[in-house]
């Protein structure tokens, strides 16, 4: 007989929102998660992207929870990005929305003193970035001393992204007697120093073993000559398949981003956008709206679109250039094949990306096989500045000084004499003692005269 939601023995304000979004049985991970949290115990969850662990720290934290008349949170959640915040509130939220917690969410790059007054009617679970919680708790609009479940989410990402001293600071403003959840991806050496830095022996749950991909997506690649063939591999798979319906591309960095936006946009009017760091808070929050509802066919991003983000029913990942880091592969590819459905992710690999590949095989312990380059594709021999070659220079010439040789050999003539510092320094110096008895012996002829 499975297990449901029913069996967690969940409040049934609770039960009703999940049942409302159509969620009756739970994923592997929040099976393993619910006892160790209610045990009360620190916990560091392993588990891989898409595999429903938002829900696995929030249900057993929530069914705990208790209204707190202060008005300061007991609950506080990290994310390491403004979409997650977004995102992992509005979850809280709507999971909440029966009872009579108070709900916050805060990110940077806003107006902070327009969020300080979010807090004016109390808060009970707080959900943020790591810097703009420490500058409001430095700023005293909130107070994290009454924290009794720390909930720290992507921790191996927060870390890569030098949160490092973000995070000691907010542990060191809480009390030391309370609940650490944390829950990362992977488990590196970074998280590992932390761990024994800051939490007492926590408890690890582990659904898969680090770097595992999703069995139920599809890898398959092409080798590719450059990046502008790319763009036409890319158009002929975009005209050719229509299953190719809501799609997420990823580059290395926002320049190339923004540059196949630009060449997409000239081919499909419309059908595409493009998100990255540079882009505004409230455009990159429209795009992913306008990318859900399937208003457009596609995303064009960088990994800062790898971690975390829960958008359904994608369709394709595209890994237009290979990461340089496996693991981002890995939280790429993650993004499809969520919610027990199937996805495919595709590789554009040129030469240079050969071994950025293998490394990814190796750390997947996985082939990702290759498809025939499709005939009719042309191959545009143009190179983008990143795939031209360094100019080397021909017959160049090495001078060994002690011979003097090549170039030295041909110094001027005047260039030879000796530099005796200018014409005032050439003559030779006036010995002072000589002067003086000079000008004593001048001076008695005169006397006599």
């Amino acid at each position: 007989m499975n297990t449901t939601f029913a069996d967690f023995e969940l409040p049934e304000k609770i039960l009703d929102v999940l049942a409302d979004s159509n969620l009756f049985e739970p994923t592997p991970i929040q099976i393993k998660a619910l006892k160790p949290i209610l045990s009360g115990r620190d916990v560091m969850g392993i588990a891989q992207t898409g595999t429903g662990k938002t829900l696995a720290y929030l249900l057993p934290v929530l069914k705990t929870w208790k209204y707190n008349k202060t008005g300061n949170p007991t609950v506080v959640i990290l994310v390491p990005t403004r979409e997650l915040v977004v995102q992992v509130s509005d979850i809280v939220k709507n999971l909440t929305k029966n009872i009579t917690a108070r709900v916050v969410g805060i990110y940077g790059g806003v107006n902070i003193k327009t969020q300080k007054l979010l807090f004016n009617d109390g808060c009970d679970i707080l959900v943020g970035t790591p810097g703009r919680i420490m500058d409001l708790a430095i700023d005293n609009a909130i107070s994290l001393k009454e924290v009794q479940q720390l909930i720290v989410d992507e921790f191996d990402e927060m870390l890569n992204l030098g949160f490092k001293v973000q995070l000691s600071n907010i542990f060191t403003m809480m009390r030391e007697k309370r609940q650490n959840i944390l829950f990362s991806a992977t488990m590196t050496e970074a998280v590992d120093s932390v761990l024994e830095e800051y939490f007492a022996n926590p408890m690890e749950i582990s659904l898969a073993k680090s770097g595992t991909p999703l069995e139920k997506i599809q890898q398959y690649g092409y080798k590719v000559e450059n990046f502008h063939t790319k763009i036409n591999l890319l158009e002929y798979l975009l005209k050719s398949d229509a299953d190719f319906s809501k799609v997420l591309i990823f580059c290395n960095n926002k320049k190339n981003a923004d540059y196949l936006h630009t060449k997409i946009e000239e081919l499909f009017p419309e059908e595409f956008d493009v998100i990255h760091s540079n882009k505004s808070q409230n455009y990159r929050l429209n795009a992913m709206r306008s990318f859900e509802n399937q208003e457009i066919r596609g995303l064009i991003t960088t990994d800062i679109m790898a971690r975390g983000l829960d958008i359904s029913d994608i369709t394709h990942v595209i890994n237009f250039e290979v990461p340089e880091v496996p693991e981002q592969y890995i939280h790429r590819i993650g993004r499809t094949g969520r919610a027990d459905k199937d996805g495919i992710a595709v590789a554009f690999v040129t030469k240079k990306e050969e071994a950025q590949l293998l490394d990814i095989e190796l750390l997947m312990d996985k082939e990702v096989k290759m498809k025939a380059f499709p005939q009719t594709v042309k191959v545009n021999p143009v190179k983008i500045a990143s795939e031209k070659d360094e100019i080397v220079m021909k017959n160049a010439h090495t001078v060994k000084l002690e011979e003097g040789g090549g170039a030295f050999h041909a110094k001027k003539e005047k260039n030879t004499k000796e530099n005796w510092g200018g014409p005032h320094r050439r003559k030779e110096p006036k010995k002072i003692g000589a002067n003086r008895a000079q000008q004593k012996a001048k001076s008695k002829a005169k006397r006599k005269k």
